[in-house]
């Protein structure tokens, strides 16, 4: 790659940006004048948020009791409400209401309280008053008689109080805000009529709270503002670059195609890595400026209306501290990379500068969760979350505006790794699309749902296309969900059985062999069946299953060790694990071993690595493939898994060219798992065979068996063996293949 070409296209991109008014709107203005007019034009909006009154109605205030006092002259006392609140409260008092029907009243008052007319009504049960001071009375005598010496098991049970309602309509704010300041007002009221009735009993009021906790914030003030800060910044900053990335990367790809100025820079003799590096640093320049000017000016503005709002002698947030900034501007790089090489390969795929703007919301509904992710109060940086891009990034921005970096050390490598990973697949992936002339060029017809229906089925091929093959995918993990949502949780055999072969059958093979019919013409071939493979690849497969097993032990045991299992969903599945446990192993190892590896093949390495392999290299096949894979698995740990296993399957199957290899790989390994459950670790350490494979070893949930490294090794080499005979017999096969044009030719010309 020539670096010289590579700085020429940066200039003559980033020169036409800043030419570009729009751009310079959305990248400089906007950011500069956005945060100082929301700060204004919030200041004008808290003027107009002011509290209003409510009206509240106390049905029964004759039943109300001397002393304490909730009513003052119609109002509430100020012993219970401070003055604020009550010239907030506009109350209609009702006397003598045990003489009208209190059905007809609640009545009444649920439809005023419907129609807006009142907010809230407060029903005072009758005779409150009388049975307040007979609870009184016996509550002296209750202590008279126990200084007597008499038990309290022989004592007579205190009566129960009538409790005083509160009608509202938690539909209605007002209504709302109305129930809160009453039930403020009640609550005091009570606390006054506990002082009071310890006092009557002379018990002094410390009794009641003998002791105070006293909180003590060991944390320095700059670590306070740290924590606090630290989790929104992050977030800002990483939107505002993923936003100033998608407009100038629409622009490069989409805004060419309408101004016609990509085909005079796709013949020039600059290489297409080289324009898209150019069009990267570009767009990454366009991305670390705008999330640089939005943090600065959302900064500066916050900081001018506290210093306002200080010397008004308000108590607001304190600034974030400047590690704070310098973190962010260190994370911006890698962060603008990442998201300017998204950008740039998603907005190839748009025809005009509208449709590219379309193409924003997928890219952040994909980016957002994981940046969320970081958000949640339980999240933690460890192992597990620093393998999940943009969230262990995130978390060790976290962690360094906190102060804690030398925590994160150990983790530095592993974010970089994956962060550097996932940029260099982004670009990788935007090198490809330029490369691909259907992307850059293709027709960008607007048809009818109708005519685009009748176009799929006239220009079906061989095998479903690349997008086809994706929309496949997902509508299997769609279809997936919304059953999991409707399962539940099988209490016998017979109903697990039946769950299964719906799952199975219903969920997965069905959705997969419909979609080969409406969107393939060769259907054998598009479920790799068209053809039986070499007979000794079958058993091959399964003796790769075998070999593989120590080590897909060691895999799930890392998986686990880095995402621990959550303790609610293994109570969950407990009752599945006896049920698997009592039924015969023959019927276990059908449903479970067979069953599996004949659908999810059908689907996973038949419809979709079909249409996947049309468009993409074979191993970019096969990864996608797995993902879709293991995401139809529920449970992360077996996701991980699943994904993993996808890819070894997957290789099987296109080094084979035939899915039944692919299926003896899965059953045998589903078999192996369910036949090693059964079997108890005494009965395999009391072997000489097994003592030979595995060793014990003491976990939680009891003695694990646990494959030695020797025979993980042996194993592994084994299976790359077989795999590899897999690839010569595959290199080796269109040697003896003739084709029937060449067959023709030679026939023609004697």
């Amino acid at each position: 790659m020539n670096f010289y070409s590579v700085l020429l296209i940066f200039r003559r991109e980033f020169r036409d940006q800043i030419r570009d008014r729009r751009t310079l709107f959305t990248i400089i203005v906007l950011p500069v004048f956005l945060y100082p007019l929301m700060g204004m034009l919030f200041l004008q909006i808290t003027q107009f948020m002011q509290q209003h009154p409510t009206q509240v109605r106390i049905v029964g205030a004759d039943h109300l009791p001397d002393s304490p006092r909730l009513l003052n002259n119609n109002q509430f006392s100020e012993a219970v409400l401070p003055e604020n609140l009550i010239d907030l409260m506009e109350l209609e008092v009702l006397e003598n209401s045990s003489s009208l029907d209190s059905e007809l009243l609640r009545d009444q008052a649920q439809e005023q309280i419907n129609r807006g007319e009142i907010d809230a009504v407060v029903f005072i049960p009758p005779d409150f008053s009388d049975q307040l001071g007979e609870f009184r009375n016996q509550l002296r005598n209750r202590q008279l008689e126990s200084q007597n010496g008499v038990e309290n098991s022989a004592l007579p049970p205190m009566p129960v109080l009538p409790q005083p309602t509160i009608l509202f309509n938690a539909a209605s704010d007002r209504s709302l805000v109305a129930h809160d300041r009453v039930q403020r007002a009640l609550n005091s009221w009570r606390e006054l009529m506990v002082d009071e009735n310890l006092m009557q009993s002379h018990v002094p009021k410390v009794a009641t709270r003998p002791f105070e906790v006293e909180h003590a914030d060991v944390a320095p003030p700059i670590r306070r503002r740290a924590a606090m800060w630290s989790k929104v910044l992050p977030f800002i900053v990483l939107v505002w670059a993923l936003t100033g990335a998608f407009y100038p990367a629409i622009d490069l790809c989409a805004g060419e195609k309408e101004r016609g100025t990509l085909e005079t820079l796709l013949s020039g003799p600059a290489l297409r890595s080289e324009i898209v590096w150019g069009k990267l640093l570009t767009v990454m320049s366009f991305s670390v400026a705008t999330a640089i000017l939005n943090l600065s000016s959302l900064g500066i503005t916050a900081l001018l209306y506290m210093r306002q709002f200080s010397a008004a002698g308000a108590t607001l947030l304190a600034p974030p501290p400047l590690s704070a900034i310098l973190w962010l501007a260190v994370a911006i790089i890698p962060c603008a990379a990442l998201f300017s090489a998204l950008a740039l390969a998603v907005a190839s795929f748009a025809k005009s500068s509208k449709e590219g703007q379309y193409y924003l919301l997928p890219l952040l509904m994909f980016c957002l969760p994981l940046m969320t992710l970081s958000l949640m109060p339980s999240a933690e940086l460890n192992l597990g979350t620093s393998l999940i891009p943009l969230t262990g990034l995130m978390l060790l921005l976290r962690v360094a505006i906190e102060g804690r970096i030398v925590e994160a050390l150990p983790l530095l490598p592993v974010i970089a790794v994956v962060t550097g990973g996932c940029c260099c697949l982004a670009i990788r992936w935007a090198i490809a699309q330029f490369k691909n002339e259907n992307v850059l060029f293709g027709e960008n017809e607007q048809v009818s749902v109708i005519g685009m229906v009748k176009n799929i089925w006239r220009d079906r091929v061989a095998t479903p296309t690349l997008a086809q093959a994706i929309f496949g995918g997902f509508l299997l993990l769609a279809i997936r969900f919304i059953a999991s949502t409707f399962a539940s949780v099988p209490t016998s055999w017979g109903g697990f059985v039946q769950s299964m072969l719906v799952t199975q059958i219903g969920f997965i093979a069905a959705p997969a062999i419909v979609l080969t019919l409406l969107l393939s013409r060769k259907r054998l071939q598009t479920l790799a069946l068209h053809k039986l493979p070499k007979w000794w690849t079958i058993p091959a497969a399964a003796a790769m299953a075998v070999c593989l097993h120590p080590t897909a032990l060691w895999i799930h045991r890392a998986i686990s060790h880095i995402y621990p299992p959550n303790p609610a969903v293994l109570d969950q599945l407990q009752p599945i694990q006896l049920l698997l446990q009592s039924a015969p192993l023959l019927q276990v190892i059908l449903l479970i071993a067979l069953l599996p590896a004949i659908c999810e093949e059908l689907a996973f390495r038949g419809f979709l690595l079909s249409g996947l392999r049309s468009q993409t290299k074979p191993f970019t096949a096969i990864v996608i493939a797995s993902l879709f894979f293991g995401f139809t698995h529920g449970i992360i740990q077996q996701s991980i898994f699943a994904a993993m296993l996808g890819v070894v399957i997957g290789l099987i199957s296109v080094r084979t060219g035939s899915l039944l290899p692919a299926i003896a790989f899965h059953f045998t390994n589903n078999a192996l798992v369910m036949a090693a459950s059964r079997i108890s670790t005494e009965g395999v350490i009391g072997t000489p065979l097994g003592r030979l494979l595995y060793y014990t070893e003491t976990t939680t949930g009891g003695t694990a068996l646990v494959p030695h490294w020797h025979v993980t090794i042996i194993g592994a080499l084994l299976a790359c063996l077989i795999l590899g005979r897999f690839r010569s017999q595959r290199r080796s096969a269109p040697a003896s293949f003739t084709s029937p044009l060449v067959k023709s030719s030679e026939m023609a010309t004697g």
